[in-house]
């Protein structure tokens, strides 16, 4: 494995563990960006299993967007994963970035997050 690659796993464990131990029993709203799309999930870690999901390949997010690896593309799939956390029932979440930076991409589908109705 190169260099690179170690330092980002080492980050995104760091990350993990120490939103594990702030998290309370909040399920986590994990996000994942390729150089293409983006990704998002809310996680319950004590049952292990997904409460909701979305991302920029979904089909209608297709439609609607240019391209999956904007801001604009960030902003629509934060929305769509509050809508569909709420109505899983999850209100409060740790927002868990995989060890990217806060900006851009991972900022705006934040925002989009909080505005939709999540509160972390």
């Amino acid at each position: 494995m190169s260099k690179l690659k170690i330092t980002n796993a080492r980050r995104k464990q760091r990350v993990r563990l120490s939103l594990r131990r702030s998290a309370g029993g909040r399920p986590r709203l994990s996000v994942f960006r390729s150089s293409k799309q983006i990704y998002v999930q809310v996680i319950d870690d004590g049952e292990g299993r997904t409460l909701a999901s979305a991302s920029s390949l979904e089909k209608d997010m297709r439609a609607k967007l240019k391209t999956g690896a904007d801001v604009e593309a960030a902003k629509e799939v934060g929305r769509l994963i509050a809508e569909r956390a709420t109505q899983a029932g999850v209100k409060q979440v740790v927002f868990d970035r995989s060890g990217y930076r806060y900006h851009g991409r991972v900022k705006a589908l934040a925002d989009a997050a909080r505005e939709g109705g999540l509160e972390f």
